[in-house]
């Protein structure tokens, strides 16, 4: 019998546990130092223009050169189009609405409330997000211009001043992007995904080899741990990769996280390793080899099929079960490109919002919330005629989120990113550093000195990026607002207490107004997305071949959209305290568990419903299909048999699918043909997706019934 010893740590401290988090968000990455020199480089350049040729509006440009997605080329490109598009709507918006209100107190009152109601519910309704909130961020900066007593002439020109600034700053960014981009041509999602592959290798190459595993797997794999998957999740949302060439993706970078932390938590045990043992592990460490030399080449990974050997070795099952998920993702493509042609059926069709934008009751409650607590301020700061203080409404729009605790996140990087970059880093320069400077030089340096901290934190993950982008606004607001050394240490109070005021009433509303623990939106979400995968594995439902991919793509997206809420909703859940707590981190790590085998069931059905819809190339025989469609509605079944177990409700469907498989094998075997007496590839295809499927979803069942 295998020696397992595993010390329990006892709770860390919250100073210790601090120390942890931050070394874990600021440790270096694979791409990291290059992507803070080109986001650096970009600002950098974008201040000197602004305060060489005097251009208003200098400091919102410097953010945005800072802040615009520049994963790859192709996703600036995409952003900066978005960013320009956007900003050119809200100008018109803010010149339209002059037009018609200006003259009149009282309607101007009720068209800048009614603004910030477009503003927030376009930020829960539309399909681009980075578009509404950029649409929504012109306006806020521009609104306490057109309450200012001054001619209408100097409103119009500041308002074009504030879209040409903006708009000079994202190109910029662009033409940054494009000359590092043309230097060191990569895809950095197939290249992260193939560095984690290379530490699971190493260390699986320590146990078949019989020797300790050495310091340097050790730091390789703990530190890519500690990256964890954020930022490659985000890479694929604002990217213009493919729709199907995205979702693959999506579920190989979470199975990737996946097996890392497998790795590192197999690291951290002691066991004995017999020659069968090893032998498994040498042919685990070979499919991890072949997988990420296939990644790389662009290829397709081989299928892998797991062995019925039960082995000694802690977590080894989990290991090589992860490990055959990965290549079961790409069954049915036939090129890893992200330019191959679209999936059969052609692109989704463009939608300016998500679906359920009116039928779905959330994004009103989302609007009605954001507009109540940005009015509130808006009312103070004009009634007391205190407009220093209008960050309060900037705070409220960008801290507005629909739990307590991702709201809470913000608020409270928001206010730290406040004191160090206001209080610290600006009123500080203001106090000890501008007085000794005379020339664009010395300013550059200490923009740098600023700036580079600033950009290393934005590219952490996302519990404390935000903290970087609020140091750079806070310092860039007070120190690049005028084209000269700011003297007067009231802009840098009157800024933080208006991101004090925002505080405020974003917690009296968003907390105390329909509010809900995120763990609780977490559940939710997950269920809604088993019961969504349910209704996919049953489509289609109408013999109308346009109408069956409209709602395909209508699904596919929906599904989509809740894998990363329920991510987003996990990380919040961290960030919320009381007396359910551990409860509330024991439901995280359950569905935290789930959602990649749930992910890869979801891409296994996008194949399987090919065969389904009949599509050229997928064409079975009517018998055959008669027995899939027995098998993906008893499927179906048990997914929603999950949902009413999540939701503590009792359900009618009992037992697996395997019944429903069996039957469809041997429908299957009675279509073998030609003198070898072997099934056609295409059945051989459809077959495997099945057997993957059936296996994912019984085994997904029983860790549910066992856990929940």
């Amino acid at each position: 019998m295998a020696s397992v010893a595993q010390s329990i740590p006892a709770p860390a401290s919250p100073l210790n546990w601090f120390r942890e988090f931050l070394r874990e968000e600021l440790a270096p990455y694979p791409g990291r130092g290059a992507l803070v020199t080109r986001m650096v480089a970009a600002a950098t350049i974008v201040m000197i223009l602004t305060m060489t040729f005097r251009i208003p509006y200098g400091a919102y440009g410097a953010v945005y050169a800072l802040t615009i997605s520049r994963e790859n080329p192709l996703a600036t490109l995409n952003a900066v189009k978005t960013i320009v598009a956007a900003f050119a709507m809200s100008v018109l918006y803010v010149l339209v609405g002059a037009m018609l209100f200006l003259h009149d107190p009282t309607l101007r009152l009720f068209w800048v409330i009614g603004t910030f109601f477009v503003m927030f519910y376009a930020l829960s309704a539309m399909a681009n997000y980075t578009a509404a909130a950029r649409f929504g961020y012109l306006l806020i900066i521009t609104i306490p211009l057109w309450d200012e007593h001054v001619s209408a002439s100097f409103r119009v020109e500041n308002t074009l001043w504030a879209f040409a600034a903006i708009t000079l700053a994202s190109v910029i960014t662009a033409a940054t992007e494009v000359v590092f981009a043309a230097r060191s041509p990569q895809d950095d999602v197939v290249q992260s995904i193939a560095d984690r592959l290379a530490g699971v290798e190493e260390l699986l190459d320590c146990y078949k080899e019989d020797r300790s595993v050495d310091s340097e797997t050790t730091k390789r794999l703990t530190r890519l741990a500690m990256v964890g998957t954020s930022r490659l999740r985000r890479v694929l949302q604002r990217s213009g990769y493919s729709p199907h060439y995205a979702e693959q993706m999506g579920a190989v970078v979470a199975l990737a996280g996946r097996l890392l932390d497998v790795a590192v938590n197999l690291m951290h045990l002691h066991f004995d390793v017999s020659d069968s043992d090893r032998q498994q592990i040498r042919t685990v460490a070979r499919n991890v080899a072949g997988i990420r030399t296939a990644l790389l080449e662009g290829r397709i990974p081989s299928p892998i099929q797991t062995s019925d050997v039960s082995s000694r070795v802690p977590l080894m099952h989990e290991l090589e079960t992860t490990v055959s998920m990965i290549p079961a993702v790409f069954t049915g493509s036939d090129s890893l490109s992200a330019f191959a042609p679209r999936p059969a059926g052609g692109d989704p069709p463009f939608r300016l919002f998500v679906p359920d934008a009116l039928s779905n009751v959330e994004h009103i409650k989302f609007g009605l919330k954001g507009c109540l607590a940005a009015s509130l301020c808006y009312i103070f700061y004009d009634a007391k005629d205190w407009p220093g203080i209008s960050t309060a409404v900037t705070t409220c729009f960008l801290t507005a989120l629909s739990t307590r605790g991702s709201s809470h996140q913000k608020q409270i990087l928001r206010i730290a990113g406040a004191i160090v970059g206001g209080i610290v880093a600006g009123i500080g320069a203001q106090m000890f550093i501008l007085p000794y400077l005379d020339s664009i030089g010395g300013f550059t340096l200490l923009f740098l000195a600023v700036t580079i901290p600033a950009a290393w934190i934005i590219t952490s993950g996302p519990r404390l990026s935000y903290l970087g982008v609020q140091i750079a606004v806070a310092f860039y607001l007070i120190n690049l607002s005028e084209f000269r050394a700011q003297t007067s240490l009231e802009l840098g109070r009157d800024r933080v207490l208006g991101i004090l005021l925002g505080l405020f009433m974003m917690w009296l509303t968003f907390d105390r107004l329909w509010g809900a623990p995120a763990v609780i939106e977490m559940k939710r979400v997950f269920v809604s997305t088993l019961r969504l995968l349910a209704q996919f594995a049953r489509e289609p439902v109408s013999k109308d071949l346009r109408v069956a991919f409209e709602r395909s793509y209508s699904l596919r997206e929906t599904i989509n959209k809740n894998f990363d809420s329920v991510r987003a909703f996990g990380d919040s859940v961290l960030l919320e305290f009381g007396p359910s707590r551990q409860q509330d981190l024991a439901w995280r790590s359950r569905i935290v568990q789930w959602q990649p085998q749930l992910r890869a069931v979801f891409l296994l059905r996008i194949a399987l419903w090919k065969y389904r819809t009949q599509l050229r190339s997928f064409e079975l025989p009517g018998a055959v299909l008669l027995a899939q469609q027995e098998f993906d509605n008893r499927s179906a079944d048990v997914l929603d048999s999950m949902a009413d177990r999540m939701e503590g409700r009792a359900s009618a469907q009992h037992g697996d699918i395997k019944e429903n498989f069996d039957r469809l094998e041997n429908v299957i075997q009675n279509c073998v043909t030609g003198p070898s007496q072997t099934l056609s590839p295409q059945l051989q295809t459809f077959l495997l997706l099945s057997r993957k499927t059936e296996s994912l979803e019984n085994s997904l069942d029983d860790l549910m019934e066992r856990e929940v």
